[in-house]
């Protein structure tokens, strides 16, 4: 593992310290959650799951608002079978 020193408000530090204190982790291992994030490109668990949600509210897959039901969920076509 790399060692890596930035300069850091001090006031944000502490706060820093006893949230993760709070969450029972540390600083160190909230900034490499965050460098790993940011370096993958990824999003963090919540922020998928809300942007799923945002895109499946405005989504017009099931606009007549009749409720789906069991078969219709399970309901696909199959492969024809070989001759």
């Amino acid at each position: 593992m790399t060692n890596l020193t930035i300069s850091v408000d001090e006031a944000l530090v502490r706060q820093a310290r006893v949230r993760a204190i709070q969450e029972g982790t540390s600083v160190s291992a909230k900034v490499r959650e965050f460098l790993a994030a940011y370096a993958q490109g990824g999003q963090t668990p919540q922020v998928a799951a809300q942007s799923f949600l945002d895109a499946a509210r405005h989504s017009r897959a099931n606009s007549s608002a009749r409720p789906w039901s069991r078969a219709d969920a399970h309901e696909r076509p199959y492969p024809s079978e070989p001759a």
